[in-house]
């Protein structure tokens, strides 16, 4: 499909409220191949629809092994999902903190804590539901990619000198540019 440039901050679409996909159709299934190829090209694991600039509840997610920008990620490895109008239904006590990036924020990491295990929902790209546990690095990209869905970024989880420190980078990052 395409490869599509990705909203960064400060870009206000961000703080937007992705609305629910109401139909899933041929339009949704284009939505995701363009997501899934510039996943691909910007070396991401996640990214919603948001991040593309286009407010509606979709997200895909591949957390198979990345390559560097100098190797072709062989086809039989990608394994993308699309999780359409995800909702997290339960989270658990337990929590785990990773070290998160954004393709909406490049190269700027920052150490967040969310729940451990999520059960969600979701439609696939066929409009079919589906419910799962999950945990590890998938529970932690659903609940970051779900947050971009909310208008939420991984860095609003940290404190604010984090915060500031962490724009402040990307801006020196993009003066250098």
């Amino acid at each position: 499909m395409a490869v599509l440039p990705i909203v960064e901050i400060p870009d206000p679409r961000l703080r937007l409220v992705s609305e629910p996909v109401e139909k899933v159709d041929d339009s949704i299934r284009d939505l995701v191949a363009d997501m899934v190829d510039t996943m691909y090209a910007a070396h991401g694991i996640g990214l919603a629809a948001i991040q593309i600039g286009v407010a509606k509840r979709v997200l895909v997610i591949d957390l198979q092994e990345r390559v560097t920008e100098d190797e072709e990620k062989p086809e039989a490895i990608r394994d993308p999902r699309a999780y359409i109008n995800p909702e997290i239904l339960s989270v658990s006590d337990e929590l785990s903190t990773y070290s998160e990036g954004c393709l909406s924020i490049p190269e700027q990491y920052a150490e967040v804590t969310r729940p451990a295990r999520c059960r969600v929902k979701w439609l696939d790209e066929q409009g079919e539901s589906h419910e799962a546990e999950l945990d590890g690095l998938l529970a932690t990209c659903m609940q970051h990619e779900i947050d971009h869905l909310n208008g939420v970024l991984f860095i609003d989880h940290i404190s604010r000198l984090k915060r500031d420190m962490v724009v402040k980078k990307l801006a020196k990052m993009r003066k250098a540019a």
